[in-house]
Parts: C-alpha cells; sequence; structure tokens
C-alpha cells in the first residue's frame, strides 16, 4: 500500500473518530501516531512523540500563548467588557438598532485585548442581552447579535486562533495579528449594516432607547481608555519592529494586570481566577497543539499533500474555482464540526496545496485570515454553532430554534465578508507589508 493510501485512509479514521465525541487532541495524536508507526516503524513513533513534545514547547516562542491568554483573562476577570458596553450603550444606543449596533462595537473593542471568541460571547452576552430584551428588542436579534458578534474576536487581534496557525504553519504571528485587523473591521462593519437594515425593514426589532447627554458620554470613556492604550501598544509596538510577538504579550499581560490593579477591580479572587484560566486555557491548547503536530508529521511522510498539489496543478483549473470549492467544504464542516477540529484537520492538507512551493500560489499569510474567518463561522452555523450554545446558557429561556433564526443572517453577512477577502486579499496583506 503506498503512503498517499495510508494517509487518506488514516484521515478518513480520523473523522470517523472524532464523531465518537473522543477530544479532538488524543484523535490527532493516535491517528498519527499509528499511522506513523505503521510507515516507519515502532521506535520512530517513540522518537517522534519525544522529539515533538520537547522541540515545540521547549521554544521561547511558546509563551506567547499563555501571555495573550493571561491578558484577556484579566481583562475579563476585571470586568472590562461592562466598561466597554456602557461606553458603546451610552454614544449609539439612541438610534434605531442602537443596542444591536452597540454589543458589536463592544465586541469588537473587547477582542482587541482578549482574543477568544467564547469569553467575548459570554462577556457581552450577560450585560447586552438583558438590556436589549428591557427594552423589547426582537429576541432572535438581540441573541444573535451577541453569537455573532464574539466570533469578531479572533479575527482582531490578539487572536489564539491565528497564534495557533501561524505555530502550525510556520508563519510569522505578528504579521498574521497585523493581517486580522481590516478582516476584523470589515466583519464588524458588516454585522453592523446587517443590523441597520432589519431594523429598517421591521422598526420593532430594535426600537431607540432615550439618549444620553455629551456630558455623560464624555465621562463613560474614562474606564475605556485602557482598551485603546493596550492595542495600540501591542500592535503598535509589532508593526514598528519594536518587540517581538512574545514581548508585546507580556507587555499586554503586564499593561492588563496594572490597569485591574489600579482601578481596583482584581483582589487576590480575581487574580487567581485569571491564573486558572490561563492554566487550563494553555493546558487545552498546547495539547491539541501536540496531537496536530503529530499528525503532521505523519501527513508529511504520506506525501499526501504533495500529491494533491500535483494532482491539482497537472488538472490547469483556475486557483479561485479551488477556493470555491474549498470554502463550500469548510461551511460543510462548520456545521458538524469543532471549530479547532476543522482547523487542525484541514490546515496540514491545505497549506501546501495552496501556499507551499509548487502550490497554487496563494499568500500563507492571507489563508491564515481566510482560515480562521472560515472556522469561525462555524461557532454561529447549526447545528453544531459553540456559541449559540454560550448564548443558550446566558438566556436559557430562549429556545435554540429562536436564537439561530436570529444568527441566520449574520452568517450571510460573513459568506459576504469572506468573498470580499477572497476578491481584495490586500484586506489582509496591507498591514504586513508595512512590518519593519
Amino acid at each position: 500500500m503506498s503512503p498517499s493510501i495510508v494517509g487518506l485512509i488514516g484521515f478518513i479514521i480520523l473523522i470517523a473518530i472524532l464523531f465518537t465525541g473522543m477530544p479532538v487532541a488524543f484523535c490527532m495524536g493516535l491517528v498519527g501516531l499509528f499511522g506513523f508507526i505503521y510507515l516507519n516503524g515502532f521506535d520512530s513513533g517513540l522518537g517522534l512523540i519525544t522529539g515533538i513534545a520537547y522541540n515545540t514547547f521547549a521554544d521561547y516562542g511558546m509563551s506567547v500563548i499563555p501571555l495573550f491568554v493571561l491578558m484577556g483573562s484579566f481583562c475579563f476577570f476585571s470586568d472590562l467588557s461592562k466598561d466597554i458596553y456602557k461606553t458603546a450603550h451610552d454614544w449609539l444606543g439612541h438610534i434605531r438598532g442602537g443596542l444591536a449596533i452597540t454589543t458589536l462595537g463592544a465586541c469588537a473593542a473587547f477582542g482587541a485585548i482578549c482574543g477568544s471568541s467564547i469569553a467575548c460571547a459570554v462577556s457581552m452576552g450577560t450585560a447586552a442581552i438583558p438590556e436589549m430584551r428591557r427594552y423589547k428588542y426582537d429576541v432572535g436579534l438581540a441573541t444573535g447579535v451577541v453569537a455573532a458578534g464574539g466570533t469578531i474576536g479572533s479575527l482582531i487581534p490578539p487572536s489564539v486562533a491565528l497564534m495557533i496557525y501561524g505555530i502550525i504553519t510556520e508563519q510569522s504571528i505578528g504579521k498574521l495579528f497585523l493581517a486580522g485587523i481590516i478582516p476584523g473591521l470589515v466583519q464588524s462593519a458588516l454585522f453592523i449594516v446587517t443590523v441597520y437594515i432589519l431594523c429598517r425593514i421591521n422598526p420593532t426589532m430594535g426600537p431607540a432607547i432615550p439618549g444620553t447627554t455629551f456630558s455623560q458620554k464624555a465621562r463613560s470613556l474614562k474606564n475605556t481608555w485602557i482598551v485603546l492604550a493596550l492595542f495600540l501598544l501591542v500592535m503598535g509596538g509589532l508593526l514598528m519592529g519594536v518587540f517581538s510577538p512574545t514581548e508585546a504579550a507580556g507587555i499586554g499581560a503586564f499593561g492588563a494586570f496594572i490597569f485591574a490593579m489600579a482601578k481596583r477591580r482584581l483582589g487576590w479572587k480575581g487574580i487567581k481566577n485569571s491564573l486558572d484560566d490561563t492554566g487550563k486555557t494553555t493546558a487545552m491548547v498546547f495539547t491539541i497543539l501536540l496531537g496536530a503536530m503529530i499528525l503532521n508529521y505523519f501527513i508529511a511522510v504520506t506525501r499526501l499533500p504533495v500529491e494533491m498539489a500535483n494532482l491539482i496543478s497537472g488538472l490547469h483549473i483556475n486557483r479561485y474555482f479551488i477556493i470555491g470549492i474549498i470554502f463550500i467544504i469548510y461551511l460543510i464542516l462548520g456545521c458538524v464540526m469543532d471549530t479547532m477540529a476543522m482547523m487542525l484537520l484541514t490546515v496540514p492538507i491545505l497549506f501546501p496545496l495552496l501556499c507551499g512551493h509548487g502550490g497554487l500560489g496563494f499568500d500563507p499569510i492571507w489563508f491564515g485570515v481566510f482560515v480562521v474567518w472560515m472556522c469561525e463561522m462555524g461557532m454561529i452555523t447549526p447545528p453544531v454553532g459553540l456559541n449559540v450554545f454560550i448564548i443558550k446558557g446566558v438566556a436559557k429561556d430562549v429556545p435554540m430554534s429562536t436564537i439561530f433564526r436570529g444568527i441566520i443572517p449574520f452568517v450571510l453577512a460573513d459568506v459576504i465578508g469572506v468573498v470580499l477577502l477572497v476578491v481584495i486579499p490586500q484586506q489582509a496583506l496591507f498591514l504586513p507589508g508595512l512590518m519593519k
């Protein structure tokens, strides 16, 4: 049996095991290990495990993940998300659909310092959904906008998803962060336009609320300046080459800690919760990465990606037709598969095909933004959408069907956004091109 056939069989087995409910990290690790042993022998397989574990996690650059997660945890447990929402509420709540637009703006701002879709959805859901329901907003719109807004946090840096993509493809995390800024803002704008159109068609979906005075608007800014300061410090330093992504993460985490302590928002319990949350998240991410690395080595020795690239190149098919097929594949996978599983299963196969030597010539930084955006769409598509289940936990009395009904317009907006990313790739490539 040829190595490519072994790789294809292994991939099919992997998908089958995933549907049993086994954690994705162990699925990838076991299939990769046994596949590698089958092709290279038992001793080589054991050497693979020990070598990958040490070489991956002993790398100084890997500390970027826990440091950025810690930064987001400090901001989450110091209730900065509620301050951001209050500010947006005072400035935008008086317009039609204003509270929904407020939620999206707050999600984008919190995403700039958090990097987790789930944390963004939870924090904004607890603040925004009760407020929108108090002012008689359509329940589907209220829950849908929070579920969709949470996904913005994975494009606007710092993004855990972009970090993981950078590690498994060996791309610059700093460039990936910069690449996510404009697409993240485009996604936010498309969601806001969606809310505006919905409320123009049916004004009862998002009624305006009483406005605030200018002095009230100005006072609301006093607790949110730290968001802009942290974002400019971290991203500005990366863009100008002042410090590396790891140094940026350390500075961001320290800055968030100082802010939280200065505002008397954290306390010993908050510090403990932040460290505990960071430890759990980092352990989960590192375990998944280890499984992905083992799988990557197995796929590499099968030469399956190379064979696929040669096959498609020989067909002389337009590369945008291939991207269209991949787009449809991601839409289908998003309906039945976890976001992280989607990324780690597809990137090792698709990256050499689209961006590798002899591939279709797509920029690897652009492809990272494309993959993360497509995977994040999976967090709001039925029936698996994780953010929808998160919002269900916040609004327990709202039926799942109502939340999914509210999310459909935002899924359509995401589709438009990804198409724009393909048509105008400079969205993702302009800022990284300025990096020193």
